[in-house]
């Protein structure tokens, strides 16, 4: 009886120390973010041309039916074939125009412009800069101004104002006059252009292929119309290619250590002239087969 009482007091010894040594143990620290994103293959629209291929990364969080609409197109072989009717030196290169004058487009309805956008807590946004009531960063590809997390609480959405910026390689909506007029036609900026901040739709970001766009051909004229325009050969968003066609896209994830020691350098060699357009996310491709 007195042996196991005593080995009933070292069990319960034994247990009350373990359960005093896990109230007292500190948790695991989450693991790092991970250093790479892949694009996911139904938002990146592959542009082979004649000067190369382009990858571009879609944004349907910021501008759904843009995106909407180039999947469409993409999917019905709209693009394919098509020229960069206009092409202007350090500013774009424009296309999606089946006539190839700019006053071309398809046989959908014109659709509504997405010039900006809300963004609430669950839209993973990295800033870089902070200039007075606003944040200056990232949502995935895309270079973004917006309103501070601060004002969330007091808007009736719990979302703050948003729109994406035009540094190089932004993928825009061309339009007419009428902020409601863009269709089919659609351009990728060469070099930043701030002017069209808030004016045009912005629906992706080129991860690949910046020297193919600013290698096609420009205009020697001030309409920016070209002669002998190259060609966009087949467009087509990655997951409608068969897997042997499909390539991949893992950009630095911008949650990474390494992404915030690119923006401390950016900074230091621009200085007082540093900006988000500064700041080119690396890239790894994985061609097709």
């Amino acid at each position: 009886m007195r042996s196991l009482m005593i080995a009933a007091a070292v069990l319960t010894a034994t247990a009350g120390a373990a359960l005093a040594q896990d109230a007292t143990a500190v948790p695991a620290p989450p693991p790092p973010p991970t250093e790479w994103r892949t694009v996911a293959p139904e938002n990146l629209l592959v542009i082979d041309t004649s000067k190369g291929q382009v990858l571009v990364e879609l944004a349907p969080q910021i501008a759904p039916a843009h995106v909407e609409r180039i999947k469409l197109l993409a999917s019905r072989g709209f693009y394919d074939n098509l020229v960069w009717h206009r092409v202007i030196d350090w500013f774009m290169a424009q296309t999606g125009d089946p006539l190839g004058t700019g006053e071309g487009q398809s046989w959908y309805p014109d659709l509504k412009g997405e010039f900006t956008f809300r963004r609430g807590a669950d839209m993973a946004f990295t800033p870089v800069a902070a200039p007075v009531g606003a944040l200056v960063g990232f949502i995935a590809s895309i270079p973004v101004q917006t309103q501070p997390d601060a004002l969330m609480s007091g808007t009736g959405d719990n979302k703050v104002h948003g729109w994406a910026l035009y540094c190089p390689g932004v993928a825009g909506m061309a339009r007419d006059e009428g902020a409601d007029t863009a269709n089919s036609q659609f351009f990728l900026m060469r070099q930043a252009y701030p002017a069209l901040d808030k004016r045009y739709t912005v629906w992706g970001r080129v991860v690949s292929g910046m020297d193919v766009v600013r290698a096609l051909k420009a205009s020697g004229t001030p309409d920016g119309l070209v002669q002998g325009p190259d060609q966009m050969t087949r467009v087509r968003v990655a997951s409608d290619l068969p897997a042997a066609e499909r390539p991949t896209a893992a950009v630095l994830n911008t949650n990474s250590a390494t992404f915030q020691t690119l923006v401390q350098q950016a900074r230091q060699a621009r200085g007082a002239d540093f900006s988000v357009c500064d700041i080119e996310l690396p890239v790894r491709i994985t061609p097709a087969a």
